[in-house]
């Protein structure tokens, strides 16, 4: 079911991007929908792997002894950062 969005954006930004839907024969609210689509897919690829790191943690509990002032939070930064250099 489509539903009608307001946006209001740079008049500038609606025209280039209307040039730009015409010329890849797409429309203007076709591209926000794939924009819109891929940022809910990385999202939930990203929490995804989240929950992945914390599930390879939670099976070495007890294997590993962690330091009492181990950050998970910090960890799973760190380990994004170095996955995807951000």
């Amino acid at each position: 079911m489509n539903t009608k969005l307001t946006l209001s954006l740079e008049k500038e930004v609606i025209e280039k991007a209307k040039i730009y839907a015409k010329g890849t024969g797409r429309s203007l609210s076709e591209m926000v929908e794939n924009y819109f689509r891929n940022l809910i897919s990385k999202s939930e690829k990203n929490n995804n792997e989240s929950n992945d790191i914390e599930e390879r943690l939670k099976k070495i509990t007890g294997v590993v002894t962690l330091p009492d002032d181990f950050d998970i939070e910090k960890a799973k930064e760190e380990y994004h950062k170095e996955k995807y250099g951000v």
